[in-house]
Parts: structure tokens; C-alpha cells; sequence
């Protein structure tokens, strides 16, 4: 029986809209920005602080700076008053969240290396989108962003996912061997969600 879906996602492809449907239809909890919430109250931190380091590695700014802090004399001896929310801090908070969900199960949950912290697990669904540049930068002006800006971040957000993921987890992002499918989302938000469904019940009936 499956009783998760993770749908790892091309930046501007649709993946939170997409799981939102999916979630809606299966009547399953969606772990999307309620996964990033959750994050934030562990980490006792403002959840936009979790939105800048999740999915992405520290810039090399902060990693000196927490050297530092952890190196001077000072940081030393206050090292239990320093609560440095960087990735690694989130990677671990995350691991943690994502294993408590699907252990809960009937949860869709987005990213955040979900697929690859449940590899291992035969009741899990993996699932990857993608579409076309022009569709994803389309999504991304829809969001507010300059036609610019979308440009840039149609390229700059998933290779940050992608060093995150060779970080973290030693594989190159995607990694397609570890999906049971991937789908081009160009080809409308309904077919992927139907597409998807019809997968779920085919890989429970091969088990």
C-alpha cells in the first residue's frame, strides 16, 4: 500500500500547486510550507529564516562567519548560547520531520530531500516534475517576479537544489534511478494529478 508521495520538482514546474491537487483528491495531509512552519518552531526560528536555507547549501559568507563564531574565544565560551540556523541544522531538523510524517503516513510531501531521506521505504511514491523553461518562467512572473528575475531564477534555484542534494546525499540532481516517475507538467496540472493516481494504484496492484 502507498501511503506517501514526495514530489521532488524543477523550479516554476508547479510541483506545490500540482501536490496541493493531489492532496485534495487523495484527502492526504500536504507537507509543503507546513513542513517548512514545523522546521521553523523545532529550530526556534522565524520561518523565513528556514525559507532561506532550506533545499540549498550556506554561502560562503555565513560558513566564515560560523567559523568563526565557533572558533574565537568568545563563541567558545558561550558556544550553548549560539544557535546557528544554518543547513546543516536544517538538514538534520528536516530528516527528522520527514521520517515522522511518513511514519504518520496518507501525506504528500514536496522536496526538501524527502525522496532520498525515504528511499528505502516500499510504501513511499516518488515522484518527479519538470517542464519547459518558457512554462516555468511563465509561473514565475505569475508570482510577482519581473520577467528578469524569473529568467534568472528558473536557472539559479534548481542549481542550488542541485548542490544541495550532491552535498547531502553524494548524487546528482535529479537522480533519476531513484523515481518511479517522472512527468512533464506542460502537459496540464489535471493530467498530472490523474497520471499520478492512476501510477499509485498500478504500484500497489505490482506489490
Amino acid at each position: 500500500m502507498i501511503n506517501i508521495i514526495t514530489i521532488e520538482r524543477e523550479y516554476g514546474a508547479g510541483g506545490g500547486e500540482i501536490a496541493q491537487l493531489l492532496s485534495n483528491r487523495l484527502g492526504w495531509k500536504l507537507w509543503d510550507q507546513q513542513l517548512t512552519e514545523e522546521i521553523a518552531r523545532l529550530a526556534q526560528c522565524p520561518k523565513a529564516v528556514v525559507e532561506c536555507r532550506e533545499e540549498r547549501n550556506d554561502p560562503l559568507y555565513y560558513r566564515l562567519l560560523k567559523s568563526f563564531l565557533r572558533g574565537s574565544f568568545e563563541g567558545s565560551i558561550n558556544a550553548h548560547k549560539l544557535k546557528m540556523v544554518d543547513s546543516e541544522c536544517i538538514f538534520r531538523i528536516t530528516r527528522r520531520v520527514v521520517c515522522e510524517v511518513a511514519g504518520a503516513g496518507n501525506s504528500v510531501i514536496v522536496g526538501r530531500g524527502s525522496q532520498h531521506f525515504l528511499e528505502n521505504r516500499p510504501d513511499v511514491a516518488r515522484v518527479f516534475l519538470y517542464a519547459p523553461r518558457q512554462d516555468k518562467v511563465r509561473r514565475i512572473i505569475a508570482r510577482g517576479h519581473s520577467p528578469k528575475e524569473a529568467d534568472e531564477l528558473a536557472d539559479s534555484v534548481d542549481r542550488e537544489r542541485g548542490d544541495f542534494i550532491q552535498k547531502y546525499f553524494g548524487v546528482e540532481w535529479p537522480t533519476r534511478w531513484l523515481y518511479h516517475l517522472m512527468l512533464n507538467t506542460s502537459i496540464g496540472e489535471e493530467t498530472v494529478v490523474r497520471t499520478m493516481l492512476d501510477f499509485k494504484r498500478t504500484l500497489e496492484a505490482a506489490h
